[in-house]
């Protein structure tokens, strides 16, 4: 009990305090004094770093036991510098350049005809408010003005802070209608957008295909879609929009333009074909068997081995021994059907007249003709190649379809006779340099579209096409 006494006024008081309470304790005389509390200093720990991982309101650390020495703060790695940005080049504009975009209005005012009416209504009204004195003509004419002003800045409120997004279909084709889907964003946090007018703009034609927003409600998007039906083969170049209102009294058209690039490759027409029986590769022998692949006939029969496709067991010998037998599949022989076309175009035809046009009419004609027995042939299982007269190629399968061949064939444009030879020779060279083998020159042919067969196994079509390449991938991702 004394001890306890002895430990509470050791901690309260000073040296001089704790000899008096153990004079008294001796003695067994009085009650131990406890004197005045001594004054507490404590120490108030600096801010944390800012740096530091640790987040929240600072702790203040426990003091450290006497002698050990205080705990050390673990370093705090700071993350790498980035490298210093390169300075971008300003580009200065010139002093026509900036006069002219001081000049140019953001955006394009259109008078309709309702507004030209209210015009001729306001001038009027103006000029007799002028003429006469009367102040309820003024009163009339300034009502008037106020609704032109309130118009104008209505309308360029609903034009503010919009996106306008086009979404071009996979692939198109000439004579069949496709569907584009423009999609207008309202990037402001309270004010809808009313009466939009998005047209849709092409390198080269006129602007026809529109779409009409009623409302865009605020951070919201609508979307509309216009139909087009395209009337000729090559790339479709869209160059940006035109959005335009006129909001809210109809009075006058604001619009204006944004940049929004996209390219459409419109394939060639493609018509009904009905190709004959009695084809030359087939009847010269039809499908053949030449070693391994994968076709359907039987090539030979071993022993099962680990990463087999087991859809392959041939179950009748594998029945008579204890061990699985596997039946390797023979590789078939196709025919692949060459057309050949001549895309070189004669100097008689090379200025604009009426032989220049005739010649554009057949060559169109004859490309659309070859669009549509290369799909007829794709969709009967046969092999396509499609060459022209210089030295170009491209080919065509079930298994990779007919877009590469239609693809081809919308970007094919003819070339003038005299250009004909340094373009075959520069052809040839980087397919040399390529480490390819240069293209052989097609024979001169008689009529403008050729077609001819050739027997070519499954060595050349591309890898993981044939039938046995895919088994293999499926039993080795099982295995």
């Amino acid at each position: 009990m004394a001890k306890g006494r002895e430990d509470d006024v050791a901690k309260d008081g000073g040296t001089d305090s704790l000899r008096t309470a153990r004079a008294a304790v001796k003695s067994g005389t009085g009650t131990i004094t406890r004197p005045a509390a001594a004054k507490r200093e404590i120490a108030i720990p600096p801010p944390p770093d800012s740096r530091s991982p640790g987040f929240g309101p600072p702790s203040v650390s426990p003091s450290p036991r006497p002698g050990k020495a205080p705990r050390e703060a673990p370093a705090v790695r700071l993350p790498p510098r980035l490298p210093p940005m390169p300075p971008q080049p300003v580009k200065h504009r010139t002093a026509w350049e900036k006069l002219l975009r001081f000049f140019t209005p953001p955006r394009k005012l259109k008078v309709t005809r309702e507004g030209k009416y209210y015009l001729g209504i306001t001038l009027g009204v103006g000029f007799a408010a002028i003429n006469t004195g009367n102040n309820l003509l003024y009163l009339l004419l300034g009502m008037l003005l106020s609704l032109m002003l309130v118009s104008g800045v209505m309308s360029d409120l609903s034009l503010r802070r919009l996106t306008v997004t086009r979404r071009l279909p996979v692939r198109a084709q000439v004579g069949r209608a496709h569907l584009v889907e423009i999609e207008v964003y309202n990037h402001k946090k309270r004010v809808p957008s009313y009466a939009i007018e998005v047209e849709d703009l092409r390198a080269g034609q006129p602007a026809d295909k529109r779409c009409f927003f009623l409302k865009i409600s605020p951070s919201s998007a609508q979307v509309a879609a216009y139909r087009r039906t395209p009337a000729r083969r090559g790339r479709d170049r869209h160059t940006g929009f035109r959005i335009a209102t006129r909001f809210p009294f109809g009075l006058f058209e604001k619009s204006r333009e944004v940049d929004a690039e996209g390219e459409l490759i419109i394939y060639p027409a493609v018509d009904a074909v009905r190709l004959s029986i009695h084809e030359s590769g087939r009847r010269d022998g039809g499908a053949g068997s030449s070693g391994r692949g994968g076709g359907d006939e039987t090539y030979a029969l071993r022993p099962m081995r680990e990463g087999d496709d087991p859809r392959d067991i041939y179950w009748r010998k594998s029945t008579v021994r204890d061990q699985l037998i596997l039946r390797e599949r023979s590789r078939e022989t196709r025919p692949d059907i060459d057309v050949i076309i001549d895309a070189v175009r004669p100097a008689s035809a090379a200025d604009n007249g009426p032989l220049a046009e005739a010649y554009t009419t057949q060559f169109e004609k004859r490309i659309r003709e070859v669009a549509s027995r290369a799909v007829a042939h794709i969709k009967r299982g046969d092999g396509v190649v499609v060459s022209t007269t210089l030295g170009e190629r491209v080919r065509g399968d079930k298994n990779l379809g007919s877009d590469p061949i239609l693809r081809f064939l919308a970007l094919l444009e003819s070339v003038d006779e005299a250009k004909a030879p340094a373009l075959r020779a520069e052809r040839a060279a980087r397919a040399l340099i390529a480490g390819r083998s240069a293209p052989m020159e097609a024979a001169p042919v008689l009529n403008p579209v050729s077609t001819a067969t050739r027997p070519t196994t499954d060595d050349d079509a591309p890898k993981g096409s044939t039938r046995s390449n895919g088994k293999r991938r499926a039993a080795g991702g099982r295995a």
